[in-house]
């Protein structure tokens, strides 16, 4: 479901709100799944492996993290756009897949990535989407202890670009 519906608003071929009203407009039996889906969508999750991240994210309890905002060093220089951010703690959670950052330039772009995060002062936890299904429980544990590191130092000035989103 939440591949078929990303897949959907991701390539254009409707809006999220065009969705919703689809679904409002029916019957309510059976809508369960596609409701929670675009609930997701809505949080501006972007693939299924994201999804599956907020999901875990909220299991663990953590202060509340965006998803895919730009953020910059306090001179203005691009740091990254993580998959989840958390501002209260200045915390990057990347989720990595092999598809797309083994390759020789997606892998150095990875690098460099991580490189500008930790000059930055920025906590980053970098995980494969297949854990985020195998070993949920060894991510949340990753994610505390991250976020514990993240809290025990100080907070480095980190700035968020928001978009504003399309109605």
């Amino acid at each position: 479901m939440r591949a078929l519906l990303l897949e959907a608003v991701e390539t254009g071929l409707c809006t999220l709100s065009e969705l919703q009203v689809e679904l409002e407009s029916g019957s309510k039996r059976g809508t369960a799944l596609p409701r929670a889906v675009l609930r997701e969508l809505e949080a501006d999750v972007v693939s299924v492996p994201e999804a599956s991240a907020l999901s875990i994210w909220q299991r663990a309890g953590l202060p509340p993290a965006e998803r895919n905002v730009k953020i910059f060093d306090v001179h203005g220089n691009y740091i990254g756009k993580p998959d989840s951010w958390c501002d209260e703690l200045a915390m990057a959670w990347e989720i990595d897949s092999y598809a797309f950052h083994f390759g020789r330039d997606a892998f150095r772009r990875t690098l460099h990535r991580n490189n500008r995060y930790a000059a930055a002062g920025i906590v980053v936890v970098q995980t494969l989407p297949a854990r985020l299904r195998d070993e949920p429980e060894k991510v949340i544990a990753e994610l505390r202890a991250a976020a514990d590191a993240a809290a025990r130092r100080p907070r480095p000035t980190i700035i968020v670009a928001r978009e504003e989103r399309a109605a």
